[in-house]
This record gives structure tokens, sequence and C-alpha cells, in this order.
């Protein structure tokens, strides 16, 4: 286990007690984000993302030596096993050479090669694949027996050559070197199928494609495994077949004789029928896992951005749902997103329903004393905000917020639980007005998949995708920290430590013995121990607390440190938390013991500086341009404010409050080579783009950063991606990229839901090659 932990500790280039200290943590029950923010002197202030990379490493690890386990008994029981074998399997260092080692001895049903065994052809095999010379004919002739199926010479010879040729696939040397073969030399040759022309159009660029493995993009690999999925295309991953035959020959063929004519036979028939399609398949799921890593990867950056937007605040809102034949539903929150009121106006279905519809507006504003309106950006936004706009109405700010995955939570237990007596658009125009208060307590509530970021999300490991989806929701709800008296079931789920049932053991005790007075009282709460209050009492807050330190992100284990250093400059910890002067004079060396070190110290002082800020950025209103509402609207050379809605390897996605979000493609995001989008731009950031070219009839916006038109503040606002379903993007020859499923690379349709910390992500980043 040790070894491991060295093993790991040069993969990420950190201690090997790092590394042991930080899976003994693990194994103990603590969480990434605990680990990470309390423990730092135990594991040298490694971050979420080693902390995590270090979790998964020794996971693969321990899956290894239980395969490896399982394999040394199954030779033991097979009386295969012996020192040289043992000691090999033992060294094995990764699943591909433990399997190589395994396979001849591995029970497998009947092959061309075990019928010949089973004619009694071994011997012959054996004589010929040395490659002696002998009269090969005489030989053989000895094996011709008809009781065994041996009738004739070349029967013989026949069966003799089946045996080499699996020996030669099976041998574990070889198979290294046909595996490095093709991971270095092997093309992707894509082509269309015969009369699936017009039916795959939306992969036209792939009829004719060839790309060499090695350097073939993420997004590209999964566009051609979804055309062959959809039986579109055809996929051949291959290197060059003579030359892989050549690396066998220089292993293999011994001699010029006869018995080695019969080896080359056997290991041209070998290559084709065994060894090429084995390591094809190899190949195929090891570029989709590299592939699946790197989609997660984008997902899970994109993901954390659009959960940590920008909140509002608690403030008195008005949302709605917009819709035109059918109406727009209006909901009245509460500063606490509490439904006050709900009704339907409908501005657009002629002109007495607009003043009528005017006229309720102002009313519910007034009533409510209504600070804000939230307006969903699906069917009817744009003429929606125009119409609201219109009103005029004093000391309110008006804002679009984007209803990705708002059908989706309408129709949910969680929606259903929270308003059993509302239909569907009544929890949808709430879950929109909710957003903009606190994005993050809203989007919890919606399976991560479903918020419309990254690409390929449906088509990669769905437990991986899972994983790092969890971790994602979860680093930012406890960057963020939760208020206790408020937090909802969802959100409390994600806080470390704690889970769905504790969650709602909270929420049961909360609604039992009223509002929570400091956090010691949550050890009352049914089954919530002293290991889940550990983990989760740091990241748990309480407004207007007894003691002023349940208001901050210090854990309670390092409240005695912190009334010391009040006492010390002779004052309160509130009065401490009040007067910058008197945090200024404490001398944190002061206060190191063998427990608290310097980084938790440093952490302490930010917290009495700030106690429970909010990581996210302050929350600014924005606006599209006015008269700029469809695709017709715009024209080439228009400079126009924007939201990123979604980062992918090829560019980003923009809207421009046209329906459509239009692609900045990475060689047009600033005026130098971009490697990685996310260096230039971040979701929810705010930018002014030049429309570059317009496609009115298959809905394609290109856009432009460069020169003037880069990022304007790089703040981002409070408008959360549109639903971006499953429909991603292909790129073809010369960067052109070309939709799926009705989707295009220059265009992310807008949802129409009622017709149904840098420094982490480049760490991860870095991180993001290891384990392949």
């Amino acid at each position: 286990m040790l070894a491991h932990h060295k093993t790991i500790a040069t993969e990420l280039n950190v201690a090997e007690k790092q590394v042991t200290a930080t899976v003994t943590l693990l194994d103990e029950g603590a969480t990434v984000p605990f680990i990470s923010r309390y423990r730092k002197e135990v594991t040298g202030s490694l971050d979420e993302v080693q902390v995590a990379a270090i979790r998964d490493r020794v996971l693969q690890l321990r899956d290894l030596d239980k395969r490896r386990e399982a394999i040394l008994k199954s030779m033991t029981e097979l009386g295969k096993l012996n020192p040289e074998l043992e000691k090999k399997i033992t060294e094995a260092e990764t699943i591909s050479l433990l399997e190589d080692i395994y396979l001849p001895y591995k029970p497998k049903r009947k092959t061309r090669a075990s019928m010949a065994k089973e004619k009694g052809l071994e011997p012959l095999a054996l004589q010929i694949f040395d490659q002696n010379s002998f009269d090969l004919d005489a030989e053989a002739d000895k094996f011709i027996d008809a009781e065994k199926g041996v009738n004739t010479l070349e029967e013989a010879l026949s069966g003799a050559r089946d045996i080499i040729a699996e020996m030669i696939s099976e041998n574990a040397e070889a198979r290294t070197k046909m595996r490095t073969f093709f991971q270095e030399k092997a093309v992707f040759k894509s082509e269309v199928i015969k009369g699936k022309e017009e039916e795959g159009i939306k992969y036209k660029d792939y009829f004719e494609w060839n790309e060499p493995v090695k350097t073939a993009a993420s997004h590209r690999v999964l566009a051609m495994r979804r055309g062959e999925k959809e039986l579109i295309l055809r996929l051949d991953a291959l290197p060059p077949a003579e030359d892989a035959i050549v690396i066998l020959e220089n292993q293999f063929i011994l001699s010029s004789n006869s018995a080695s004519k019969q080896v080359q036979q056997a290991l041209e028939d070998g290559y084709k029928r065994l060894l090429e399609p084995a390591m094809e398949t190899e190949l195929r799921v090891l570029t989709k896992q590299k592939a699946d890593v790197e989609a997660i990867r984008v997902f899970a950056e994109n993901a954390r951005q659009l959960l940590l937007s920008a909140p509002m605040g608690q403030k008195n809102v008005l949302a709605i749902d917009p819709g035109f034949r059918t109406g727009c539903k209006v909901v009245c929150l509460d500063k606490q997103g509490q439904l006050l009121e709900n009704t339907a106006i409908y501005p657009h279905t002629g002109q007495g329903n607009v003043k009528n519809a005017g006229f309720t507006i102002e009313q519910l504003c007034e009533k409510h004393e209504i600070e804000a309106i939230a307006i969903g950006n699906g069917t009817a936004g744009r003429e929606t905000e125009t119409f609201i706009r219109g009103l005029n109405l004093p000391n309110v700010t008006i804002v679009m917020v984007n209803e990705s995955g708002a059908s989706i939570y309408s129709a949910s237990d969680v929606a259903r639980e929270e308003f059993p007596t509302q239909d569907i658009t009544v929890r949808g125009a709430v879950s929109i007005g909710r957003r903009l208060m606190d994005p993050l307590a809203e989007l919890v509530k919606i399976d991560p998949k479903s918020i419309g970021v990254g690409q390929y999300q449906h088509d990669v490991d769905q437990n991986k995708l899972q994983t790092s989806l969890d971790d994602t929701v979860m680093s930012a709800v406890n960057a963020v920290g939760v208020e206790l008296n408020t937090a909802s079931k969802q959100i409390l789920a994600y806080v470390s430590g704690l889970g769905p049932t504790l969650a709602q053991n909270i929420i049961d005790y909360r609604n039992t013995n009223g509002a929570f007075k400091n956090r010691e009282s949550l050890k009352k709460v049914p089954r919530l121990g002293d290991k889940a209050y550990e983990q989760a009492a740091g990241f748990l807050r309480i407004r207007n607390a007894e003691n002023v330190l349940d208001t901050s992100g210090v854990h309670p284990e390092r409240y005695a440190v912190v009334n010391k250093m009040a006492k010390d400059l002779g004052t309160t910890v509130s009065a401490l938390m009040k007067d910058t002067q008197l945090q200024k004079q404490i001398k944190p060396h002061q206060y190191v013991t063998a427990e608290i070190g310097l980084p938790t110290l440093n952490d302490i002082l930010k917290e009495l500086a700030k106690p429970g800020r909010d990581p996210r950025e302050q929350f600014e209103s924005f606006s599209f341009t006015d008269g700029v509402n469809e695709i017709a609207d715009l024209r080439t050379g228009m400079k126009l404010p924007g939201i990123v809605t979604n980062i992918t390897n090829f560019g980003a996605f923009v809207d421009i409050g046209v329906h459509q979000d239009g692609l900045v493609h990475t060689s047009q995001l600033a005026n130098r080579f971009v490697a990685n989008p996310n260096d230039i731009v971040k979701v929810q950031q705010r930018v002014e783009v030049t429309v570059m070219e317009i496609d009115v009839a298959r809905k394609r916006i290109s856009l432009s950063m460069k020169s003037e038109g880069g990022p304007k503040d790089g703040k981002s606002v409070s408008r959360e991606v549109k639903e971006q379903k499953p429909k991603q993007n292909v790129v073809g020859a010369k960067n052109k990229e070309q939709g799926t499923k009705g989707f295009n690379a220059h265009a992310q349709p807008r949802p129409q839901p009622k017709n149904a910390d840098g420094d982490l992500q480049e760490k991860l980043a870095k991180l993001k090659g290891i384990f392949k």
C-alpha cells in the first residue's frame, strides 16, 4: 500500500507523506472539501484538486490490486502459477500488462487453437515454432489421425498454425509492442455508410475523414463514435498492417526454412484475425476514456463557474415565465424566496391585453414592494423584456434569467414537494426568480447534466461524470457556505459530511424545534454524530447566532484559539471581528501549536476580517442591445454585448439576445494563439463581440472577440447558461464545426420549456493528463 503512495507522490509531484496523510484522512471518512480547508497542516496545504486526484488514483490502484489477487488465485487453482509468473504478476503496474500475462492461461471459450490442441497438434506446433531444420512433411505426417479429425497433411499443418497464431497473439511482449505501435501510428478512418448520406448530413465532415489517433481532439472522437452508434458512419482505428507485421516478424521469425514459412503464415493470420482486432478494441476503449476525461473536465469547469454565478441576494422578486399564446406566468417572491402570489398576463395577444398586463404588473410591484423582475429567456423572453422595460417601473431592476432546466425542476419530485398544490408553470416561474436571488441554491435542485454546459455529457461514462459533477457541486456549495436556518434539503445534502438523510433530519429538527441558535445544537439532530459534525460544522452558517463565530467559516474546533486572541488583546471576539485595527495586532506565530499551524491561523484571520464572506462576485445587471431580438436583426460588423453561456475546446458560445447563441471560435477569442478558451473567458462572463457571419437559414452566427471585441470587464452576471440539450458539435476539415441532431457549432437554440476558483481549474488542467 505504501508503494502506491510513492507512485502517486511521483505522479502528482507531491511528497509521499502528503499522500499518506491524505489517504489516511480519506479512509477515516473525511471529505475532499474538509481536508483541503481544515486539515492543511496534515496534508501540507494540498488543495481540492490534489486531494481529489489522490483519492481517485488510490482507488484505481486498489482496484488493480484486487484484480491481481483474483488472477493469482485463478492461476493457483489452475496449477499454472510458478515463481517466475508470480513475480511478473506481482510487479505488473498496469491492468493491461496484468491481463496480458494472464491471457494465455485464462479459461476461454473454444477457439481454433484449442480445437487443434484437442486433435493432438500442439507438439507439432511447438516444433514448428522453434524453427529448427527438420523434414516438415514427414513430421506433420505423424499427426494425421482420422479418429481425431486430422485427415490430411494440410489439416495437420493448418491446425499447428492456428496454435502458433494464438501463441503469438497472446505473447505479452508482442502485445506490449503492438499496443505502443497502435497508440503511436493508428489512424481514425471514418466514412459514411452507403445510402446514409442524406440521413447523416449532420456528420458530413466525417463522410471521408482521416486523422491520427494520437492527436485526435476529444470532441471529434466522441462525434465519430456517435455517428457510428447511429449507424451513419463506419469507423476504424488502425495502423498500417504491413508495418505491424514487420514488428512481429522481427520478434518471431528466427530462420528462413520451411518451418519459418509456416510461422510466417501463422503470424500474418494471427495478426489479422486475433491481434489487430484486440488492439483496435483496446485503442478504442483508451481513446474513449481519454475523450471522456476531457469532456468531463470541460463540463465540470463550466458547471462550477455557473454554480458560482453572482447572486443578486435577498430581494423581493417578481418572476415571469414568458409565453405568447399561452401567456406569461407571473409569481411574486419574498426576500427568502417564498411564494406570495401568482397570476398570468397576456401582453402578446392583443392591445387590450397589453394594457391589462401592464396594470397587473404595476399593481403587483406596488403591493409586494418588488425590487427586481426576473424574466425567463425562453420563448417570448425578449418580447416580454421589451414589454416590461416599457412600463418604466421606478427602482426596479430588470434581468433576463436563463431558464435552462427549469422545466425539469418544475416536474420533479423536489418541486412537487415544495409546491404540491401549484402547477408546473408556477413552479417554473418560481425557479426563475430564485435563480436570480441565488443561482447556487436553486441549481443544486436540478441534475447538473441538465443545466446546459459542457460537451457530449450524454456520451461519456455516466458514473465518472456523476462523480465529477458531485465533486463540483460539493466544492461550490462548501466554498460559499450554507445558511443553516434557511437552506433547502437539496443544498444541505451537498454540505461536507451530510448527505440526503442527514439533510432531511436537519430540516425535520428545524421544523420541530425552530431555528438553530448555534452550531453546537446540530449534535441534537438524530443520527448526526461527531464525525458528521466535524465534517459539516465549518461550512454551515447561522445568521445572528449566539456565538458570533457561528456566522463565520472558523471551525468550532478552533474557537478556543480565537477566544485566546481576543483575550490577549483585552477585548471580546465580537469586538475583534468588527475592529480591523485590533486584527492587525494579532501575531499568528504566537498561536502556533502542534495541531495548529500558520495555514490554519491565516485562514482564521481572513475569516475574522470578513466573516462568512461569499467568494462569488458582486451582482451586476445586464441588458442586451435594444432592437436586436432575432437573428434577422443582425448585421455583419455589429458590435454587441453578450454573455458567455458555454465553453468548449473549440471556442465559446455567447448569448447576444437573439434566441441562438453565436460561436466565438478559438481563433477569434483573442489576437493571439489560444490553447485553452478558459484562459480567455469564463461562463457568465460579460463580453463584447463583433458579428462576423450570419446564416439565417441554418441559424448560424459567427462572432469575434478580437481587437476591441475582447472581454469587457471580466465580471460575471446573473444569467444562467441556456439549456443545451445533447446536441453536440463535431469538427471537420479546416477547423469547420458542424452540429449534430439539428444543432450546429455556430448557434445554440434557446430552450423552449413550455413546449415540453480559477486556481483549482488551472491545477485541474495540469493534472488532467495523469490518469489516462
